[in-house]
């Protein structure tokens, strides 16, 4: 095994391990979009949210881009407390790739976000979401891309801000006017016609639109591929630039 990809193993299986030990977050992980999920997507089963699909087809797509944009944007508290405690010393001094140490923790992200998506989508079903299984696996890995791309960015700031506290209000400031303007909750299309324009110059609405299309079985009407393009153009962005601000740092 290449040393890069074997470093990156043994970084992902260290905060694997550790995430597992922590078992209240990860039921507490889940509790901000089960109650979306439970509390307001049945407000909505009933109205017309335009397209062919159902209902829950359009809720839930939103539901788990929301999940991907907040969860793997504040994973770098995380760091920030390692830094203070010296864990990150003590990694810089051992061979391992500076690279890996960042993508051992995204991996980790990504399998998280995984289990929590295909969770989230289980109760959907038995709420009445109906949505084709490719569609709903197209749906996982735009989710999986969104966080390697997020995640990256967010370590990378967590290597240049000193406390949570400068941490989270960067963070807030750009994942609120995201999440209202890619259409998360609701399609942007029901509003007004300066706020659908304004939506399309934030990437998440393509992976939004994406998502939805596939949950629909819609696999024709190039959204789709619009998203994939989308997630890969803003995953080799971010991953090339969280790396390079990983090692400027001195991770």
């Amino acid at each position: 095994m290449p040393p890069l990809l074997a470093d990156t193993a043994l970084i992902f299986g260290r905060y694997a391990r550790q995430t597992l030990r922590s078992r209240p977050a990860l039921i507490f992980g889940m509790v901000q979009p089960l109650l979306f999920l439970v509390f307001f997507g049945p407000l909505l089963t009933d109205l017309p949210l335009g397209g062919q699909a159902g209902s829950w087809q359009t809720i839930v797509p939103g539901i788990l881009v929301q999940l991907g944009l907040f969860s793997a944007s504040f994973t770098g508290i995380g760091l920030i407390l390692e830094r203070r405690t010296g864990v990150i010393e003590r990694m810089r001094v051992t061979p391992v790739s500076r690279l890996a140490l960042l993508m051992g923790r995204v991996l980790k992200d990504v399998a998280l976000l995984l289990v929590q998506s295909l969770l989230l989508v289980c109760v959907a079903v038995v709420l009445g979401l109906r949505a084709p299984v490719p569609g709903v696996a197209i749906g996982f890995v735009f989710v999986g891309v969104l966080t390697v791309s997020l995640a990256s960015l967010s370590y990378a700031l967590a290597m240049r801000v000193a406390s949570p506290q400068g941490f989270a209000p960067v963070i807030n400031s750009i994942t609120m006017p995201a999440m209202l303007l890619s259409g998360i909750l609701l399609p942007m299309s029901l509003g007004p016609r300066w706020l659908d324009i304004a939506s399309h110059f934030v990437p998440f609405r393509y992976l939004v639109d994406g998502v939805r299309a596939a949950f629909a079985g819609e696999y024709g009407d190039g959204k789709i591929a619009l998203a994939a393009l989308v997630a890969s153009a803003l995953a080799v962005v971010a991953v090339t630039l969280g790396a390079r601000l990983f090692r400027q740092a001195g991770a």
